[in-house]
């Protein structure tokens, strides 16, 4: 009998669901997903857990994506990895063995900073949380953070919770990717928003923001703790060196993908979803004893919410620099809540090609 390549891939999220998913399609290949939660999360969409309103979900259940496929779910947490027995080792006592891992861990916020301290912040994966925490009542709430999802938490809680006082801190400039034009928006709406936006003023840990609740979006980091421990090589930022088909400068038998992958891209739902179509294409050209191509990806725009009725569409050169024009108002926000809704359902698009017929 002939073998089939056992296939992992660590991690569900938008790069490495849309991995296991397309691995599925070769119905040679065994593959098999690793990850604790029953539920594929929209990370993009998790500012809006903040409302506090019950009826808001951001999660779909796995067994619907995965009914019908070939793809083998494990939920549990991957705690070790052998790559001399190229052998994966699980919280619930498994020893899952692979030909090729596929590593998709992602990244969370980054908050080893702001949890040096007597306070606890709250961040974006806390969000349903913190949603709750405002319900209790006015007060002072700081954002750490100017990046993308810093202003998003912003809007969001600035619009569905007016009763607080929301203010913005930013070591650098708000919105440093955009142009002149989406910094303005960014800025006009915020203020009409009644957030206090401040630039330039670096926050070491929570001790040092005077507020009643403060949420941290300074950073993120990868989750790369495993490939660490396994000698995966790592770069400054702690990602996994790759080549550039995605494979680990370390181990011919890994391939990373999402923000775990040392690429040039930034951390972001719109380099995940492809990149993790990428590691699962070097997959199969690597079982398949072909070459595989080098990942070419160009940027095509940013996405802001701000709140549920505005947002910024910001389009961008392919190097991610911004272009000086931009979208704004509901139609913005329209084109925002498009972009959202075709990640989940290319993965459904992803689904049906890896049915068994």
């Amino acid at each position: 009998m002939t073998h089939r390549p056992d296939i992992v891939v660590l991690g569900a999220g938008y790069a490495g669901l849309n991995a296991a998913l397309r691995l599925a399609v070769n119905p040679r290949l065994a593959v098999t997903l690793i990850d604790p939660s029953d539920r594929f999360t929209e990370r993009v969409r998790l500012h809006q857990l903040t409302t506090g309103r019950p009826e808001v979900s951001v999660t779909h259940p796995l067994s619907a994506l995965l009914r019908g496929t070939r793809i083998r779910h494990i939920a549990a947490r991957a705690v070790s990895l052998d790559r001399t027995g190229r052998q994966l080792r699980t919280d619930d006592g498994r020893t899952v063995s692979y030909d090729r891992l596929v590593y998709a861990l992602g990244s969370v916020t980054d908050t080893r900073a702001a949890h040096d301290a007597t306070e606890r912040a709250y961040t974006a994966e806390s969000a349903a949380e913190l949603g709750k925490r405002l319900l209790d009542g006015p007060g002072r709430l700081a954002v750490v953070g100017g990046g993308l999802t810093g202003v998003e938490l912003a809007a969001e809680i600035a619009e569905s919770h007016p009763e607080w006082e929301v203010r913005l801190l930013t070591a650098g400039t708000l919105g440093a990717g955009l142009s002149g034009k989406g910094r303005r928006h960014v800025r006009m709406t915020l203020g009409a928003m009644g957030v206090r936006v401040r630039e330039g003023e670096p926050v070491a840990s929570v001790d040092d923001v005077d507020a009643d609740v403060t949420v941290w979006s300074a950073a993120l980091r990868p989750r790369t703790e495993l490939a660490a421990a396994a000698g995966l090589e790592l770069d400054a930022a702690g990602r996994i060196v790759v080549d550039r088909t995605l494979r680990s400068a370390t181990d011919p038998a890994v391939y990373a993908a999402g923000d775990a992958a040392a690429t040039s891209l930034r951390m972001a739902c719109a380099t995940a979803m492809p990149t993790g179509a990428h590691a699962a294409a070097s997959v199969l050209a690597d079982v398949g004893s072909r070459p595989a191509r080098p990942l070419a990806f160009r940027y095509v725009m940013q996405c802001i919410s701000l709140g549920r009725s505005d947002g910024l569409i910001q389009p961008v050169h392919g190097d991610d620099s911004p272009r000086s024009s931009v979208l704004t108002g509901r139609p913005a926000a329209f084109v925002k809540e498009q972009v959202v809704r075709s990640t989940v359902r290319s993965l459904h698009v992803a689904a049906s090609l890896a049915r068994v017929r």
